[in-house]
């Protein structure tokens, strides 16, 4: 009774184990193929027939076969195939990176959203409106390009085959489906639309920017980072570990003190409260500027001043150094992580932060340095959470080449009587 549906999991399977080693290992012929994947050379053949049908791959030339046989046909990826669309949500605008798949950027788009707290439909309408701007151009540029995805990230945990944006400070502290109000704006677009956590897809981004650098990673990792709000990410070996309501890693509200300021979450003394965007902007005396400017100017003149040596801005690091330390002690005690990856500005002004945290984790390193997380820089800035949107859009495509429809056959050329 199962064996169509088994047949067609095995193809599907098979497909991704050839599309994954052409990735990998490509331009090569189809015996290599073979040899890399187990495969046998029938099924290769068929399969790759399969996959340039669907315009994922094509042969690129021949090189000779080393002996008396037939020089040895190459296959490649073609990349322009397909575009993903990678959306995120910051402090004060929405992005959005059209991407072909090898990641090189076809084109970006941004704009404000001055979206209302507890308005999902505003946040939501500009979304759309960013996300046509981007499609429209990739058409003009591709038109025979497959628009693969469209993955929206935002602060906020997301939980569920519904992709409910549960307990988003920006929509109020009650459960959001912006992927249905994204959907709506987008009645066009032809293409699966998922809303993930920013802090996750940064974490995998960063994860395996550090691995490719050179850092080894422990098996529990932790993700913290500060910009548009402060989140973060719990990945157990190199996956997200996101909890049974998809909350796990949201260390923004986890409280370090019994008597601190009012959290809209509901409780007291949260980190974000410490360490978040605006609260280190008051305490560098940077309100004025955050009221006449916007948030994201007022980080700039934060960061402006820090590198000048002025002395409120590199108090009020200091400071968030010491709540951050508190947090990573209280992630310790719970995960057991071998490593805290900080990113976002916790990143770029790490060495203002660091005197801080190294004081507030000086007493348990004393006592027991063996177990005792080392602490690591990410290294991608700003584009953090756009490629690790990518690259989660791009490895579904890797496991699944059927989502990519077969091109369009060629126009018979028409033949005189």
């Amino acid at each position: 009774m199962n064996a169509p549906a088994d047949s067609a999991d095995v193809r599907r399977r098979n497909l991704a184990l050839v599309l994954r080693y052409l990735d990998a290992h490509g331009p090569c012929a189809r015996t290599e193929v073979a040899a890399g994947t187990g495969l046998v050379h029938a099924s290769v053949t068929a399969l790759v027939a399969e996959l340039i049908d669907r315009g994922l791959v094509r042969e690129a030339g021949s090189v000779p076969s080393g002996g008396r046989g037939r020089p040895r046909r190459l296959l490649r990826l073609v990349p322009e195939r397909v575009v993903i669309l990678a959306a995120q949500v910051t402090l004060e605008s929405v992005h959005v990176m059209a991407a072909d798949f090898r990641g090189h950027v076809l084109h970006r788009e941004s704009a404000p959203h001055h979206a209302p707290y507890g308005d999902p439909r505003a946040l939501a309408a500009v979304i759309g409106c960013v996300t046509r701007a981007a499609e429209a151009a990739v058409r003009d540029a591709s038109p025979d390009a497959h628009v693969a995805q469209l993955t929206v990230a935002m602060a906020g945990p997301v939980v569920g085959p519904g992709q409910l944006v549960a307990a988003a400070i920006d929509f109020g502290w009650h459960s959001t489906d912006l992927r249905a109000l994204v959907v709506d704006q987008l009645p066009g677009l032809d293409c699966p639309v998922d809303v993930v956590n920013d802090a996750n897809m940064a974490a995998l981004a960063e994860y395996h920017a550090l691995a490719a650098d050179g850092v080894r990673h422990p098996e529990t990792v932790a993700y913290i980072k500060a910009d548009t709000g402060v989140g973060g990410g719990l990945l157990v070996n190199g996956r997200v570990h996101s909890g049974s309501h998809g909350m796990a890693g949201e260390i923004g509200h986890l409280p370090i003190a019994l008597d601190g300021p009012e959290c809209r979450c509901g409780t007291r003394g949260c980190l974000a409260m410490y360490i978040g965007p605006e609260p280190l902007i008051h305490a560098a005396g940077l309100d004025a500027v955050a009221e006449s400017e916007g948030g994201e100017a007022a980080l700039a003149e934060l960061d402006r001043r820090l590198r000048a040596g002025d002395p409120d801005a590199t108090a009020a690091l200091g400071a968030a150094g010491h709540a951050l330390g508190a947090a990573v002690l209280g992630v310790c005690g719970v995960t057991d992580v071998g490593e805290v990856i900080l990113g976002g500005y916790l990143a770029t002004w790490g060495a203002w932060l660091r005197p801080g945290l190294d004081a507030r984790l000086a007493g348990r390193r004393a006592l027991a340095p063996d177990t005792q997380p080392d602490i690591t820089f990410g290294v991608l800035g700003t584009e953090a959470t756009l490629r690790g949107a990518f690259q989660t859009c791009r490895d579904a495509l890797l496991d699944d080449p059927t989502s990519v429809p077969a091109l369009p056959a060629p126009p018979v050329n028409a033949t005189s009587p």
